[in-house]
Order: C-alpha cells, then sequence, then structure tokens
C-alpha cells in the first residue's frame, strides 16, 4: 500500500472508532448501561419589560431503571424573582419529571425558600426548549396558595419567554417502552 492510502485507512478506522466510543458513551452510562430515562437540566432568566430579575435553574432527571415511574425523578430546581428591594427564592426537591420531545413538566416540594407562602408546597414548572429561545410556566400563576398542592407533573403550558441569549434549557425526551403486543 502506498503511504497515502495508508494514512486514509488509518484515518478512516480512527473515525469509526471514535464515532462508536462516541454513540456508546451518548446512548447510555459509558459503561454498557442505558442512558437516563428523561431529563430537564439549565438555566435562563425570563424576559421582563420592567427590570425584574428572575431566574430559573434545573437538575431534574430520571434515572433509565425508573422509565416507567416519572415520580422516581430526582434532582433540584431553583427560582429567584428580585425587583429592587422586593423579591424572593425557592429551592424546589424534585418530585416527578415528564418530557416529550422538547417539552418537560416537573415538580417538587419546596425544601427552602425565603417567601413563607412557598414553604412546603409542592408546585410545577413547564419548559419548551427552543435552543436560544426557551419558554417557561409555572403553576403559583394559576394556582394560588390557598388552592393546595399541585398533582406530580403538573404545570401550566410554558406561557414565559426567556431573555434574549439566556435560554439554555435542554430536555432529554422520555422514551417509554411500549409493549409489541
Amino acid at each position: 500500500m502506498n503511504r497515502r492510502t495508508k494514512i486514509a485507512a488509518l484515518a478512516a478506522a480512527a473515525l469509526i472508532t471514535a464515532g462508536a466510543a462516541g454513540s456508546a458513551v451518548a446512548s447510555g452510562d459509558g459503561e454498557g448501561g442505558s442512558r437516563e430515562a428523561a431529563a430537564l437540566t439549565g438555566s435562563a432568566k425570563i424576559y421582563r419589560v420592567a427590570s425584574d430579575d428572575i431566574t430559573f435553574s434545573f437538575d431534574a432527571h430520571l434515572a433509565a431503571k425508573d422509565n416507567k415511574n416519572p415520580e422516581a425523578a430526582t434532582g433540584t430546581f431553583r427560582f429567584s424573582h428580585y425587583k429592587g428591594d422586593w423579591g424572593g427564592y425557592a429551592v424546589v426537591k424534585v418530585d416527578c419529571l415528564a418530557t416529550g420531545g422538547k417539552v418537560a413538566t416537573v415538580t417538587g416540594r419546596v425544601v427552602e425558600t425565603d417567601v413563607k407562602e412557598f414553604q412546603d408546597r409542592r408546585i410545577g414548572v413547564s419548559v419548551h426548549d427552543l435552543g436560544k429561545h426557551d419558554r417557561l410556566g409555572y403553576s403559583w400563576l394559576t394556582q394560588g396558595p390557598d388552592q393546595g398542592d399541585v398533582p406530580p407533573c403538573h404545570s401550566p403550558a410554558p406561557f414565559e419567554k426567556t431573555k434574549a441569549g439566556t435560554g439554555d434549557f435542554k430536555v432529554l425526551p422520555w422514551q417509554l417502552e411500549y409493549p409489541t403486543e
């Protein structure tokens, strides 16, 4: 074989090996396991004409072994809303995650906050992953504190726009396995 043919063959072999390794990692845990069942990660600021500073961040996951049980999801999400001297924040322990395509709905129980109306409540958030133009919805706009908790994996549609350039939500779609018969 001439030198150019050898180089081309080696390059092709290296690309095939790298592609196979990349596929294994992308589809699983890098050790031959399957990928997680669903996920919602990332953060963004919400667009408001006024000078409100509203931020949401997510780190929610559903393990592959829990694929048929969205209420086995783990992780946290956080949000804050400040305007001048007014505002507050909350940290939420995830208790349900459902995704489909580029849309996710996550709920959880507030475990830390400086807003008494949120303490120990289950709240829900929905996200539409649209690249740098993500959208978001949240349950407390449509459900007041006197109405109790939202059910697991429930939230209104993603009605809010993210601030330009801040949307980096990533939704890993849920892939349910259906019986063939």
